[in-house]
């Protein structure tokens, strides 16, 4: 165990997830102080499925739900599209899941309150595994938290000609080609891009922020408008002319520290509103 990068007074562990063939290697960042029956997170980067690592979980929201709200989160290290396509990361975010979900005892983590998030690629391999599970059955998710996600492999009226900084439209191209090969700007799986799901009842509830001027703004809207046409409980923050991943990458802006705010009173009341009981 050891602190944070940041000096933050919580318990970190570095693991190594067993799956089929290979090893995931995983964050666990808890409270400094033992918690029992805590809600429990899986996390997921960004990266537009191309890049990133497990360590980006400590500029990203899901630090504010262990510091802020006492949850237990897990962070785990999929592999990328430059080393394995779709569907490698969604595979290793499942073994992640049903890791956070048969290690819970040992982390105190109430069984009933298993939550998926992440930001960009990470939100849209959360909307993702939310499909995959609810259609398999295996693990029961509370709540998800897909923060601008990447979910639409095909241009949208905002990642069409979009010239924002940080993710734009020629930075997407690149991203789902290399996710998704050869399968490119074809009809894909919901798995592999969650914009094509046609069924949305039975997902669960959500959360979600995002900025005006970034690619992902309309499919995140329409990610959320699906959800509650099916009678799931959707809720989205939308900020001004702000660009991808603004939160994580200017924290001190005045928009970012009310994202950040925001973040935890939906999570707070999720936390307390939502639950799914394991089989």
């Amino acid at each position: 165990m050891r602190l944070s990068p940041r000096g933050l007074d919580i318990r970190v562990r570095e693991i190594r997830i067993a799956a089929p063939g290979r090893k995931i290697a995983a964050l666990v960042l808890q409270p400094a102080y033992e918690v029992n029956n805590a809600p429990g997170v899986l996390w997921i980067h960004g990266g537009g499925y191309m890049t990133g690592m497990k360590e980006m979980v400590y500029m990203s929201r899901a630090l504010d739900l262990v510091t802020e709200c006492g949850a237990v989160v897990l962070a785990p290290d999929y592999r990328l599209s430059v080393q394995a396509p779709y569907p490698a990361a969604l595979q290793d975010c499942r073994e992640a899941l049903l890791y956070l979900r048969d290690h819970a005892q040992e982390y105190g983590i109430d069984t009933g309150r298993i939550m998926v998030g992440g930001e960009s690629a990470g939100g849209g391999l959360t909307a993702a595994l939310c499909m995959l599970e609810r259609d398999l059955g295996e693990v029961k998710i509370a709540y998800q938290m897909p923060l601008y996600p990447m979910i639409d492999n095909f241009d949208t009226e905002t990642s069409r000609d979009n010239h924002a900084r940080v993710w734009n439209t020629r930075m997407n191209h690149l991203g789902w080609k290399l996710y998704l090969r050869q399968q490119n700007n074809t009809k894909v799986p919901p798995y592999a891009a969650a914009a094509g799901q046609t069924d949305y009842t039975g997902l669960p509830p959500a959360y979600t922020f995002v900025s005006t001027a970034e690619p992902f703004y309309a499919e995140t809207l329409q990610y959320v408008e699906n959800l509650r046409r099916a009678g799931v409980p959707a809720d989205v923050d939308v900020y001004e002319g702000l660009y991808h991943a603004f939160d994580m990458l200017q924290p001190d802006l005045p928009e970012s520290r009310l994202a950040a705010e925001r973040f935890i009173e939906h999570f707070r009341k999720a936390a307390e509103t939502y639950r799914a009981e394991q089989e």
